[in-house]
């Protein structure tokens, strides 16, 4: 069975398309090999930044003979049928066999596809591969039609076998497969003659070409760490890096240098970024100080010297960016140690947030309102909530946010600690991004939780309040992100609060901003009274009344949307807390079970029902008394709308007869003694455990008592006696919703 090995060498493939090009190109070849009947033992893909190889170890010779039988008309049949049936089957009449079955002779076609050599299919494949190909971008060069991510110079297309090596036949654009590769750019420039893969990548190594692009992650790392451990160093860890350095050599030669003493006064994120984002520049720190001290390059051929010339160029070029950054740096210390950190902050007013909402600092303004009423459910103090709302999106006018976005929030911790604001001002401005993903860290620290959470209620507020809201798997403004930021600030804090009613108010805010600014009295009125009543409408029909008809234009515009518009984005939120419990194993159903109970937008109670519910439907007990409580709702559901009245009380035990029944009874007066100062303590596991206690009480009963009796004095008692367990159950939670 031979080997194959297929490469195809171009022009240097930009490093972050090099992994995916290898698998695809693997996936490509190997299913269309398949398809055409040539089965395989094993496959292996590997890329380097000028080729993409493919080796295919244990393959058929040839495809195999294919017999197919073929059923047709009977040997009477209408002699178009007979024609239709030849030209399904590509044969003549005479080809056809007769064959005795029970209602007659018929017609049977055997065909035989013989199979074909192992290369003829390769050539196929690879040329259906080549041209197809699924590059990100692409380009063609000269007169071509061919498409490739850099121009393709050669193809290597190699079977091999115990009897030797052969090539298969192919061309695709005036390019001729061959048995020949090359070596290193500049180490071992000239072909390379090969006969299969082992030999392949033995020679290419001692021309200069790690082919594995693992093997070169590992070179690199383990060169880079020793060079720094040698020297009393760290390298600070970064897999991304690592990954896109090694995408960039073909013959790794680790180098460290040095970062000139003028520039390790620097943030220790700013060289950082600096060095990884310009020059691709592993960062080496002193673990005793926490400085970068040094950095790592990653040359791509060994030199005379050493790499001393390559350092001192690298240097140089380093010295010019860093410089660069030091004078940013230097200069945001100034304005922010001069004018403070609403200089900036006043200049964002220059700066769309959203054609429809103003502002970045209109922006700022709402949601600093915002944080200041979420510190009373925070515990944060509201001045230091207000102030650092206020600062925490300064940096965004800083000199060295605009040059390294991604320092955003880190460096306004730095400048508002060189402006003297308060310690937990600084780590808001930092903290409150959080989180961002996932599994980012959730912020903790009062102040930091209070303005997060503003920051991405006012988000969603805001997008919802112009309907600018997902749409399928579109979402350019992260509001699915937004809403699950909002989720972890709340259950990893603790915090209880009514969500609604400060999505109310800050619609409010949205809208008044929207429809012109407004009496400061009549505004602060309206928010008054959407803390108070928590629903929007109310709050608004409410001054409505007492200005009897002298409300402004603007009051009655903004009650336009709601409370259709908080009630939707409270579900869009609840959506985003389904996915997010799914991921703990707490299903769909048990959620809509806990939603369908007051107090929904007390997210924290919400879960802890959710997750209490979820337990309890994980025992025997819990999920039998599920199956008990459907089948006494349905019972009573459809007796109730027979008889055309509501079984909702009146049982009284001196009329049950049964033992099961009295049981019954007894088990209901001792779960709802348990059940109810649980439920006001929120003590949902409890609850659940005495409600999952039910359940033997509860098939006893349905096993000895006939619910629908002849006696009309104990049918009643009985279904009355039904609407107690679907009171006491739904006391707990909507078992309703409960699939199954």
């Amino acid at each position: 069975m031979p080997d194959l090995l297929i490469e195809l060498f171009s022009e240097e493939i930009p490093a972050r398309m090099q992994a995916r090009a290898a698998e695809d190109l693997k996936k490509r070849v190997t299913d269309g090999l398949v398809e055409a009947g040539l089965t395989y033992v094993g496959a292996a893909a590997f890329s380097t930044p000028r080729r993409l190889t493919l080796t295919v170890q244990g393959l058929l010779a040839e495809s195999p003979t294919l017999r197919e039988e073929r059923k047709g008309p009977r040997v009477d049949a209408p002699e178009k049928a007979i024609e239709g049936f030849l030209r399904g089957a590509g044969l003549t009449r005479d080809q056809l066999e007769e064959r005795d079955e029970k209602k007659g002779k018929v017609f049977y076609a055997v065909i035989e596809k013989p199979g074909r050599p192992a290369a003829e299919i390769i050539a196929e494949v690879l040329d259906a591969t080549i041209r197809n190909f699924p590059w990100p971008k692409s380009m063609r060069w000269g007169a071509s039609s061919l498409r490739w991510v850099r121009p393709l110079h050669r193809i290597t297309c190699v079977l091999s076998d115990e009897g030797g090596a052969e090539v298969v036949p192919f061309e695709i654009e005036g390019i001729k497969a061959g048995n020949q590769t090359e070596g290193h750019r500049f180490m071992a420039p000239g072909a390379i003659t090969v006969s299969g893969f082992e030999d392949y990548e033995a020679k290419l190594k001692r021309a200069f070409v790690v082919l594995n692009p693992e093997e070169r992650v590992e070179m690199i790392w383990q060169e880079a760490t020793n060079q720094a451990f040698a020297n009393g160093l760290e390298v600070v860890e970064d897999r991304g890096l690592l990954a896109e350095v090694a995408g960039l050599v073909e013959w790794p030669v680790v180098l460290m240098g040095k970062i000139g003493e003028a520039f390790l006064g620097l943030p220790p994120e700013v060289l950082q970024t600096s060095m990884k984002e310009h020059q691709k520049f592993f960062s080496v720190k002193n673990p005793k100080t926490g400085r970068i001290e040094r950095f790592i390059t990653v040359a791509n051929r060994e030199t005379r010297d050493n790499g001393a010339t390559i350092l001192a160029g690298n240097q140089k070029v380093l010295s010019a960016r860093l410089s660069d950054a030091k004078f940013f740096w230097e200069n945001d210390l100034r304005v922010a140690q001069r004018q403070g950190l609403e200089a900036w902050t006043d200049r964002l007013a220059n700066v769309t947030f959203h054609n429809k909402m103003g502002s970045q600092r209109d922006r700022i303004a709402r949601f600093t309102a915002l944080a200041g009423e979420l510190a009373a459910v925070t515990g944060a103090d509201a001045a230091l909530a207000k102030q650092a709302a206020t600062v925490a999106k300064a940096d965004l006018s800083s000199e060295m946010v605009y040059e390294f976005p991604e320092l955003q929030g880190l460096m306004g911790r730095y400048y508002a600690e060189a402006a003297g604001l308060p310690a937990e001002v600084a780590n808001a401005c930092q903290e409150h991004w959080s989180p961002l993903g996932p599994s980012d860290d959730v912020p903790t620290a009062p102040v930091s939780a209070t303005v997060a959470l503003a920051d991405k209620l006012d988000t969603l507020t805001g997008f919802w309040a112009i309907d600018e809201k997902p749409t399928g798997s579109k979402d350019p403004y992260a509001l699915r992100r937004a809403a699950l930021g909002v989720i972890r600030l709340v259950l990893v804090n603790d915090l209880r609060m009514h969500l609604d009613r400060f999505v109310d108010a800050q619609l409010l805010r949205h809208q008044i901003a929207a429809n012109g600014d407004a009496e400061e009295a009549l505004k602060e009125e309206l928010l008054r009274e959407i803390a108070e009543h928590g629903v929007f409408g109310a709050a608004v029909r409410t001054v409505l009344e007492r200005l009897d008809g002298d409300a402004p234009e603007w009051v009655g515009q903004i009650v336009e949307h709601k409370p259709d518009t908080s009630d939707d984005l409270l579900a869009f939120i609840h959506d985003r807390l389904k996915v997010f419990l799914r991921d703990e194993g707490v299903r769909h159903d048990v959620i809509d079970a806990s939603l369908a109970m007051p107090g929904k937008d007390d997210l924290t109670q919400l879960v802890k029902r959710a997750r209490a519910l979820s337990d309890m439907l994980g025992t025997e007990d819990g999920t039998n008394l599920v199956q008990g409580f459907k089948r006494a709702n349905n019972i009573l559901t459809q007796a109730e709308e027979k008889d055309g009245v509501e079984y909702s009380f009146g049982a009284d035990v001196k009329f049950a007869e049964d033992d099961a029944e009295k049981a019954l009874f007894a088990a209901l007066d001792a779960a709802e003694a348990e059940i109810a100062p649980a439920m006001k303590a929120e003590d949902f596991a409890a609850a659940m455990s005495a409600m999952a206690g039910l359940r033997p009480a509860v098939d006893a009963f349905f096993e000895a008592v006939q619910v629908n009796s002849d006696n009309e004095v104990l049918r009643r008692n009985r279904l009355n006696l039904l609407s107690r367990i679907r009171q006491i159950c739904l006391s707990v939670a909507d078992l309703t919703k409960i699939e199954g």
